[in-house]
């Protein structure tokens, strides 16, 4: 990346009929679309045809909410992304998996399996899962505490590197005349021992194309900026203010070069909710349209999930209780919580306001404006140091998305900041990092320190 120009990344983050929780009541929304396998396929193709870096798939072990208001379920994320490598050729394929409820060498093997089925074009949210309901389904009367998830995380992707490293490039001899197929002195036992996990190893499958798939990290708490800064390559975060999503780019690039770590390489991705006009009133009136249609009570469950209380415990015309807003520790979503305390107290927002506010991208930063306030905003977050490119969060699905691609991408692309072909084929390639080192070539390593690198 030295000498290079920067270059924007755009994710395309793709959620059933759209971002905002009433996306699915438009005329135009396909109410079935989380099922639906021809809408994937066609949000896959016309991302890729824009030249995104990579799409991403969020999940979770568990309904999202009653299903009363909003559609509950979802296909599960590798699944649905094994077809939709088969449905495209060059965009990055990224699935969220949580390592709370999840095997390393299971997951490994599945994730190896993705990115050789796309060619090198996998990438892996890794998320601890915060919510009590997913506990549940694991036979758990609670989740974990937040450290206790974090501390798992580590061990359980020091331990998934190691499995995708425990096949050498060169094992594979495969010749036929002396019947010889592979060289076992380059697939190795891991024998890891650890507080969480033992495993022999190796993993059955060969080495991924891309080293590891690209390792990408959510969590913004203190415990997830630590994580992020020693193993994430991307990171999606959710920011309301400029200032804020600038304060968390240095603060997270100072932790990288503190690990260690070239800042460079951790790609720091916030998302953007785009209402879009061709004027700043129609863009307005079309988040108002939306806003129109939410339903209230679904908004209250999601917030009091957020903030560990009852939806009883609000009111909707008065400030945030003074229980939340003395922001206790929470074992949950902990950065979530503090994003809508601050937006809350910054701007002096009732409940029902609040609720306003969280419809369209749950936190994330909305915008409503013209394609080139829009741009101009994405062009000066890049600029000024709060972000190497976005998550690109349309209220609905496709139009949302089209729309982006096609009155704000070209912007983007007069400014020299996007490319206008994929010049690489791999998911690592389209956000300018290499393959990993693989730690077995380290001869004086021992087994025990190879698989706690």
């Amino acid at each position: 990346m030295t000498g290079q120009r920067r270059k924007l990344h755009l994710n395309a983050f793709l959620m059933e009929a759209g971002h905002h929780e009433a996306s699915w009541r438009l005329p135009a929304s396909n109410p079935r679309a989380d099922f639906d396998l021809d809408h994937w396929i066609g949000l896959a193709r016309l991302a890729e045809s824009a030249k995104f870096d990579s799409l991403f798939l969020a999940d979770g072990p568990a309904t999202m909410g009653t299903g009363e208001f909003r559609p509950p379920g979802q296909l599960e994320p590798l699944t649905l992304l094994t077809v939709l490598s088969q449905a495209t050729s060059r965009i990055g394929l990224i699935a969220t998996v949580s390592t709370t409820y999840n095997d390393p060498y299971n997951l490994a093997r599945r994730l190896a399996s993705v990115d050789h089925v796309s060619r090198g074009r996998c990438g892996w949210n890794i998320v601890t899962s915060a919510g009590a309901e997913e506990a549940a389904n694991f036979g758990l009367s609670d989740r974990p505490a937040h450290a206790d998830r974090y501390a798992r995380a580590d061990e359980f992707l020091s331990v998934t590197k190691a499995l995708w490293d425990s096949w050498e490039s060169e094992a594979i001899v495969a010749d036929k005349g002396t019947g010889r197929y592979a060289d076992p002195d380059r697939i190795h036992k891991i024998s890891h021992r650890g507080p969480c996990f033992s495993i022999a190893g190796p993993l059955n499958v060969e080495r991924p194309p891309q080293g590891y798939p690209l390792l990408v990290q959510a969590g913004s708490s203190e415990d997830g900026k630590d994580f992020a800064a020693r193993h994430a390559e991307a990171i999606f975060t959710a920011h309301q203010t400029y200032e804020r999503a600038a304060g968390f780019y240095a603060d997270i690039k100072q932790r990288a070069r503190a690990a260690g770590r070239d800042p460079d390489g951790v790609i720091v991705l916030p998302g953007i909710v785009p209402y879009i006009g061709s004027t700043e009133a129609e863009a307005r009136e079309l988040a108002r349209q939306f806003d129109d249609l939410r339903v209230p009570e679904y908004g209250l469950l999601q917030l009091a999930r957020v903030v560990e209380l009852e939806p009883g415990d609000f009111e909707l015309d008065a400030p945030l209780p003074d229980s939340v807003l003395a922001r206790p520790r929470l074992e949950g979503t902990q950065s979530r919580a503090d994003l809508v305390i601050e937006m809350a107290v910054r701007e002096n927002l009732t409940v029902r306001q609040i609720l306003s506010r969280l419809g369209g991208g749950r936190g994330h930063f909305e915008f409503a404006g013209t394609p080139d306030q829009i741009a101009g905003t994405i062009i000066d977050w890049f600029s000024r140091g709060a972000a190497d490119g976005f998550n690109i969060m349309a209220p609905a699905l496709p139009s949302g998305l089209q729309a982006f691609i096609d009155h704000v991408l070209p912007i983007l692309r007069r400014a020299g900041l996007f490319r206008d072909e994929y010049e690489g084929t791999t998911l690592r390639e389209h956000y300018g990092l290499g393959v990993p080192p693989n730690q077995f070539h380290a001869p004086a390593a021992s087994l025990a320190e190879l698989a706690s690198v």
